[in-house]
């Protein structure tokens, strides 16, 4: 696309996006000749990230690495990060002006597409009674109700601040419920920054190349095991030789913190089989999937109901927050119905039971997954057909509105063959899709995620961009 701008005399012709005409003095204000092109490629030239480099300097002496969460520090992909301005629909600007198609929505959250203005007019409202009770109201109930009824497995819940923190819980409570110790976990999940679960953990780890957390006691690791995803005999394995002491196994139904990888086909009902068979819990991680494979999350995409449910992200519409949830004799081991402590001050707070419930109040019309089905295929088919055009080895996949590449040949099954990935190309790949105004997750280990707000033409555009910069790596 190239905006040609050319004049003789007094007469100007000009074909641009209106921003650039609005910028260009017009003929009759100027009297001047003009023959010149202004192209996309000269817009690029312009690209710099000198206000991120000055902030996120000031910032390496205030906060460890410079940010709040590490794989935002851009270690496992270069380059200077982006310190973000804002963000609206399925774009977002950053400090020094430039402009991005959005692949990562807040890591999820932002499934309507950002600052929604129905989410925002609601919390508008809601602000004027206070940004924390500390005390029930009565839009827990709501989201509570919205919860229940869209969550197969979950006939009680417990709002809490935090996937983490959700997490967190539920572990205790498949414990105390249980009177068992030991759980399953899977190479390459992440359950959360809590010691029991930072073994084999994917995600942020993996970005950093540590295997484990330093600080973590081998006393609060000791009584989880791991295994590889959709490998059932490693499983059944770990049952059989530690039979009778197993209380649960925790999983991400789809993995999100390896890059994106799906279950097999008779995996996830399998683990349902062997949990049942030997008294222990089944609990999937939601914090991820929980309404964006589905209203009723992987759950109800995959017909397997667990025992226990933990949520996050979607469900706050963008504010703090996660959840537990579950049958209703196990829930009621929780304090204060029963002895399972747990507590939180800003837990249920109305600003983000508000967002919330606004949320799944969008996701709920009619429409909505078919539409997120549809623009997340058409992006990673693109991508995909880009990659093998321009000579790459190059796998993937998606459901809804969740999806993930590898620069390998693949299949993708489990973290193992996540890591052969081609992870200097990536990084590659990833500075030059930024600079063609396309933001993906910095890390080949994590999921990407389309909203409602992503339009056809963010992904054409986002697949041109693509195949441009694969073309050059």
């Amino acid at each position: 696309m190239a905006a040609s701008i050319s004049g003789l005399g007094v007469g100007l012709g000009l074909s641009c996006s209106t921003k650039l005409c609005k910028a260009l003095p017009s003929s009759r204000s100027s009297g001047f000749r003009v023959k010149m092109t202004v192209s996309v490629e000269d817009k690029k030239k312009s690209y710099t990230l000198q206000k991120s480099e000055e902030a996120f300097n000031a910032a390496k002496n205030l906060m460890p690495g410079g940010v709040n969460s590490p794989v935002r520090a851009f270690k496992s992909v270069g380059g200077q990060p982006i310190v973000i301005d804002s963000v609206k629909g399925s774009h977002m600007w950053d400090i020094d002006g430039n402009e991005y198609i959005d692949y990562v929505g807040s890591w999820g959250p932002a499934i309507i597409g950002h600052a929604d203005d129905e989410v925002l007019a609601a919390l508008a409202e809601t602000m004027k009674k206070g940004t924390s009770f500390g005390a029930p109201c009565l839009l827990e109930n709501v989201l509570a109700e919205m919860v229940i009824s869209a969550v197969p497995s979950i006939e009680m819940v417990r709002f809490v601040n935090s996937g983490t923190e959700a997490c967190m819980g539920v572990l205790r409570l498949a414990r105390a419920f249980t009177g068992r110790e030991k759980i399953i976990k899977f190479e390459g999940c992440y359950h959360g920054h809590a010691d029991p679960f930072l073994v084999k953990a994917g995600s942020g780890v993996a970005t950093l190349g540590l295997p484990d957390s330093p600080g973590v006691p081998r006393g609060a690791t000791f009584e989880t095991l791991t295994a590889p995803f959709n490998d059932i005999s490693a499983v059944e394995n770990l049952f059989n030789s530690n039979k009778g002491e197993l209380a649960a196994i925790i999983l991400e139904p789809v993995v999100g913190n390896s890059g994106f990888i799906p279950p097999k086909s008779d995996f996830l009902e399998a683990i349902r089989r062997v949990t049942k068979e030997n008294g222990a819990l089944l609990i999937f991680d939601e914090v991820m999937t929980g309404f964006r494979l589905s209203y009723g999350g992987a759950q109800e995409y995959f017909g397997i109901t667990p025992d226990l449910t933990t949520l996050g992200k979607i469900i706050g519409g963008g504010l703090p927050v996660g959840a537990y949830g579950g049958r209703r004799e196990i829930m009621e081991m929780v304090a204060p119905a029963g002895p399972m402590y747990q507590a939180g001050t800003l837990s249920g707070n109305p600003l983000a039971m508000t967002a919330g419930i606004q949320t799944l109040k969008r996701l709920k019309e009619p429409g909505t997954y078919e539409y997120l089905d549809k623009i997340t295929g058409e992006l990673v088919q693109g991508i995909l057909d880009a990659g093998k055009k321009t000579g790459h080895a190059i796998c993937g996949g998606y459901i809804s509105g969740m999806f993930g590449f590898f620069f390998t040949e693949g299949p993708v099954n489990n973290f193992d063959e996540a890591k052969k990935s081609d992870t200097a190309k990536f990084a590659r790949f990833y500075r030059g899709m930024l600079e063609e105004g396309v933001y993906f997750a910095p890390s080949q280990f994590e999921a990407g995620f389309t909203s409602l707000a992503h339009s056809s033409e963010d992904i054409q555009k986002t697949i041109a961009a693509a195949e441009k910069v694969l073309s050059k790596i």
